[in-house]
């Protein structure tokens, strides 16, 4: 089995000086997305599923890609990014501010997330609990509870596009990667937009285990067009 984390294009989180909380994408973010789809179409064998977080800029980056491969998309609302505080309509400059002093925050209170926000705890058990749903349904499980980084994975064919956001697809990385959890997960996995993370189970000790083979692959992007 193969795993393809694709976090979603640039997104316009800023337009006329107002934050907008659910944003379609940018030009720059769309064509980083239709370089997603030739790269993701060009993949010999090719990918057989694409998942897809419900956020519009996440399913505009996803909706090039299911058509490069002639896939129907699954939407999962437990893809979505962690879930901040309404700042919709807000000046984008206070949105910057708030984000600004929130990183000054003691490690501690980071768990408890932005006020009016998720949880980084509720985050990852989301997140978690998702995906264990749907490796499950797909014949991927936990070996035991003594060894939660050996899987079984009865289906060695499948090659899923996950198509997400960079909280959701670096929790995503550290729990299969068996990483002890924090909260400032994407900053100790960066990826930028439109970059490719790729997951591989590979048979060893009687299990599989998931083998980073890739990481923030930006290579079918020219240089401008790579943002974070």
């Amino acid at each position: 089995m193969d795993l393809y984390f694709v976090r979603h294009g640039e997104p316009a989180w800023i337009v006329d000086g107002i934050n907008h909380a659910d944003p379609h994408l940018s030009e720059r973010g769309r064509r980083q997305a239709e370089l997603t789809a030739q790269r993701l179409a060009a993949l010999d064998p090719p990918i057989t599923e694409i998942l897809v977080s419900p956020a519009v800029r996440s399913q505009e980056t996803a909706a090039p890609i299911a058509k490069a491969a002639g896939l129907n998309p699954v939407t999962l609302d437990g893809l979505l990014e962690i879930k901040m505080p309404d700042w919709d309509g807000r000046p984008g400059e206070e949105v910057e501010r708030l984000f600004r002093e929130a990183r000054k925050r003691p490690a501690e209170e980071w768990w408890a997330g932005l006020e009016g926000g998720e949880s980084f705890g509720d985050f990852h058990e989301r997140i978690v609990t998702t995906l264990t749903t749907e490796l499950g349904e797909r014949g991927v499980h936990p070996k035991d509870a003594g060894h939660m980084h050996l899987w079984t994975a009865s289906d060695a064919e499948a090659r899923i596009a996950v198509v997400a956001h960079a909280g959701t697809n670096s929790v995503a990385l550290g729990w299969l990667l068996d990483v002890i959890p924090a909260p400032w997960e994407w900053e100790r996995f960066v990826l930028g937009h439109c970059s490719l993370a790729r997951i591989k189970s590979v048979a060893i000790a009687g299990a599989n285990v998931f083998s980073l083979r890739s990481f923030n692959d930006q290579e079918h992007m020219p240089e401008e067009l790579r943002t974070r």
